[in-house]
């Protein structure tokens, strides 16, 4: 079986720090707000994919340096070379550039880790998506969300948003942050669903790593269960999903951590999970 050692992991276009269980992803270009560009990209959707083989990694955080999560992709390393794609009429290579970013956030949703996005200051672009594509957001006041891509002459649809985007927000939200471009304050993110929770600024890594440990240390095979069962029910009707909830259910109830926690229950302690 494929491993991954993430103590041995150093990537080359982010931070990664493993305390524990827990992983934190750094993007850390602060002079520019973090954007992300054609190697980035790469390497996060090849570093959550292989999160997959990763067992000892229970949760992750992704983050921003320097007061902004992330200002979407690079003008001069990414718009730039596409436009010139586009010049050329080179589809091919254009397809390929979305066909990857797309895949980066196939990804996210398919590690079995909880992931956590802790926002602050500007997420844009690539970077709402990348906050979009994560299970769970903390934010700060000043944090604002915006969905860029009409601004730049392209549609909404960018990477899955205009199917995870409605399912968060609901569809007429979705649609105007689409359409139009606008920021979507943090009161509106955190009133719309999209923020779990808002903090101050010096506060909100920390939050988020603490709620990644507080899952870390949950019944960690439940909860990837539960990851795949929010991502795959999308498309079922109801009572395909409470079919396959059944069967999912039924494989938890087959784990020990489902015994530890009746024991404990009894005992009227506190159980405490291993992920098996």
């Amino acid at each position: 079986m494929k491993r991954f050692d993430g103590a041995a992991y150093r990537p080359a276009h982010f931070g990664w720090q493993l305390d524990g269980k827990t992983a934190t992803i750094t993007l850390d270009r602060p002079e520019r707000k973090n954007p992300l560009t054609f190697e980035s990209y790469a390497e996060l959707r090849d570093l959550f994919r292989d999160l997959v083989y990763a067992p000892e990694i229970k949760s992750v955080v992704i983050t921003g340096a320097g007061g902004n999560f992330c200002s979407g992709g690079d003008v001069h390393e990414i718009i730039g070379p596409l436009v010139r794609m586009q010049e050329a009429g080179d589809m091919a290579g254009l397809l390929a550039f979305t066909q990857m970013t797309g895949d980066l956030v196939k990804a996210m949703r398919h590690c079995p880790q909880p992931v956590i996005a802790a926002l602050d200051g500007i997420c844009a672009g690539a970077g709402a998506i990348l906050a979009m594509a994560s299970d769970l957001r903390v934010a700060t006041p000043r944090t604002r969300t915006a969905f860029l891509f009409v601004r730049v002459g392209l549609a909404g649809a960018d990477m899955g948003a205009c199917s995870i985007l409605p399912r968060i927000i609901g569809q007429g939200r979705a649609a105007e942050l689409l359409f139009t471009g606008r920021a979507m304050s943090a009161e509106e993110g955190e009133r719309w669903g999209f923020h779990n929770r808002l903090v101050a600024p010096d506060e909100v890594l920390a939050e988020a790593q603490a709620l990644a440990r507080q899952l870390a240390e949950g019944p960690t095979f439940a909860h990837g269960i539960t990851k795949a069962c929010l991502h795959q029910e999308w498309d079922m009707s109801i009572d395909s999903a409470i079919d396959a909830e059944a069967q999912a259910q039924a494989v938890c109830m087959q784990t020990r951590d489902f015994g530890r926690a009746f024991r404990a229950f009894v005992a009227k302690e506190q159980p405490v999970f291993a992920g098996d």
